[in-house]
């Protein structure tokens, strides 16, 4: 349990804590022995892993409130005190951001406004994690692999709030000496997740999901196109170093005490194309019938994030490779099916299989 005892009766804040990555992640700090506070809308899907996996049964507390709210924010983490907080909260997919952008701007900028601003002014604080997105990256569709120096920017609404947010959260961050406050922003931008519980509409596995439920088409819009996939558990094991590190007084030693940006991505060898993860479901589960459709929004065809500093500094690494975490995926969706009332138990047993060998 060392890379983690920073975590062990710690309170942390968790923003989003009712969606997908969320409750993975209220699982792993769970398990290290963490005081869980969550504020977030209710789940965002229905089912939903919150639901299904019992997550508010590992809560300490919870405020089921809008992040855009500025003012609840700010009464939750007085009245919580968190040491840390993870800010996940967001609007994450492309697609809706096209529906709505305004929203998504709320969501993803002034959300995280909101949550930095809390923290400043909570003297219990000592850190942020703010969770961003590998799609914030200026990517032209080349065969580019993107270091966290690279220049960010946006082709859609999504993107470009997340670009918008890092800007924000490095604003803050550099103007931490000016309010004299001693704490730490880090962002964390991660590949494209998959594992159980992820039921968000106009997502690849969710969808895949559905149209073996229903025994319909699965519709496809860029076949070719070619990301990092990795296992949830992957990410999460990154954003809790990135808080053990906050707790343990690591930062402090640093040579950017403020905080900094991660990549945290796969193997080259994992990020591979959209059929070829189909491929892969298929092997481990039912062979879903695929049909391609026609999407006029931007989608870049190439995405790769070098993970490398990650590596290096944190010690991180993708300990799930892209088999094993189609393997898993497909187990949690199949228990679902036949199941639903042992996802508990193995969203538990998952969470650690996963964490054993690290600690």
């Amino acid at each position: 349990m060392a890379a983690f005892s920073a975590l062990n009766g710690a309170d942390i804040l968790v923003t989003g804590h009712t969606g997908f990555t969320g409750s993975w992640v209220c699982y792993a700090l769970r398990h290290f022995g963490a005081r869980i506070h969550g504020i977030a809308l209710p789940p965002p899907t229905t089912p939903s892993m919150f639901h299904l996996a019992h997550v508010a049964h590992l809560l300490t507390s919870q405020r089921l409130v809008d992040i855009a709210d500025h003012q609840a924010v700010f009464a939750y983490a007085a009245e919580t005190r968190p040491l840390a907080i993870l800010h996940l909260a967001a609007q994450p997919l492309v697609l809706p951001s096209y529906v709505d952008p305004v929203r998504t701007f709320q969501t993803n900028v002034m959300g995280t406004v909101n949550v930095l601003e809390a923290a400043r002014q909570t003297q219990t604080v000592q850190g942020v994690v703010a969770i961003t997105t590998d799609k914030v990256y200026a990517n032209d569709g080349s065969d580019n692999t993107f270091t966290e120096s690279a220049r960010i920017g946006g082709h859609d609404p999504y993107s470009a709030s997340k670009a918008a947010a890092e800007m924000a959260i490095d604003g803050y961050r550099l103007s931490l000496p000016s309010w004299q406050r001693n704490m730490s922003i880090d962002t964390a931008r991660g590949g494209n997740i998959i594992g159980g519980g992820d039921w968000s509409a106009n997502r690849l596995i969710p969808d895949y999901a559905r149209a073996i439920s229903s025994k319909t088409p699965l519709l496809i819009r860029n076949p070719n196109a070619t990301r990092p996939w990795q296992h949830v558990l992957c990410l999460v094991h990154g954003y809790l170093l990135l808080l053990n590190r906050i707790l343990s007084g690591t930062i402090k030693r640093s040579t950017e005490p403020l905080g900094e940006a991660w990549n945290f991505g796969p193997d080259p060898s994992d990020c591979i194309s959209v059929a070829e993860l189909m491929d892969k479901m298929a092997q481990n589960w039912k062979t879903a019938s695929i049909e391609t459709s026609h999407s006029s929004v931007y989608e870049a065809n190439y995405l790769k994030i070098d993970p490398t500093k990650a590596k290096h500094r944190l010690g991180w690494r993708p300990s799930i490779a892209i088999e094993k975490a189609v393997e898993l995926t497909a187990e949690w969706y199949k228990v679902y099916q036949i199941n639903p009332e042992k996802l508990d138990a193995l969203t538990h047993q998952q969470t650690e299989n996963y964490f054993a060998p690290l600690t």
